[in-house]
């Protein structure tokens, strides 16, 4: 276990049940992200879980972050979706396309947006520019939301870390570096692209659970 001062901050996303939450805060997790219905894509659960998961942490571990991983894309309906989970923080894996920020932030002055950018090429620097002073947060991810069948995270697949740095270099919130991180690379990708966190899903489990083993080695890694 380490929970050195040191560490990084992560959040361990894909999160399932309460012994998932309590396993990743056990080695050094500062937020939860717990994915709601997504077009694919690994971790999802039912919303009735996802409002269980946050409270339990809510109630027992207060300084934790819950994020509801969201693919909806109209202010209300992400409103109406909060209202169930009550989390701490919204995680916006797709576009706006309904509504603003502003909006959202009226509607829900206490909780946190992050704005997951997909780094596929170079444009995602003038994304993450006109986006970030609208959120609290941005966190890089690897999906397509243009395919065909769309992927918005949990693809265990690197991006392009030039342009990860030129987001966290180019805006003034804090960033998270997600997308195929694990104990073996992400030494290398902090270095490379310096982030304010990390976001794991894929990288500490096997067969689709949390592993303990690989959360350790993980958690090491940060420090």
């Amino acid at each position: 276990m380490n929970t050195s001062a040191n560490m990084m901050p992560f959040k361990v996303c894909c999160i399932a049940s309460i012994e998932e939450a309590q396993l990743a805060i056990r080695y050094g997790a500062h937020a939860l992200g717990l994915v709601s219905a997504m077009p694919s894509g690994p971790g999802v659960i039912d919303e009735s879980l996802i409002a269980d998961i946050a409270s339990f942490v809510r109630t027992q571990h207060s300084g934790i972050k819950t994020f509801v991983l969201t693919s909806l894309q109209s202010v209300d309906a992400i409103a109406a979706q909060h209202a169930r989970v009550l989390t701490t923080t919204i995680q916006l894996c797709d576009a706006l396309l309904q509504g603003s920020y502003q909006d959202l932030h009226a509607l829900l002055p206490a909780v946190e947006l992050v704005q997951v950018i997909h780094v596929n090429d170079p444009t995602a620097i003038a994304e993450a520019q006109q986006i970030a002073p609208q959120v609290n947060a941005l966190l890089l991810d690897s999906g397509s939301p243009h395919a065909a069948q769309k992927t918005l995270g949990g693809t265990g697949r690197t991006h392009n870390w030039d342009i990860s740095a030129a987001i966290v270099q180019g805006v003034s919130v804090p960033v998270y570096l997600a997308g195929g991180l694990r104990a073996d690379n992400v030494a290398q990708a902090v270095a490379h692209v310096r982030p304010f966190a990390l976001d794991i899903c894929s990288g500490v489990r096997s067969l689709g659970l949390l592993d303990e083993q690989k959360l350790a080695e993980f958690a090491r890694a940060t420090s």
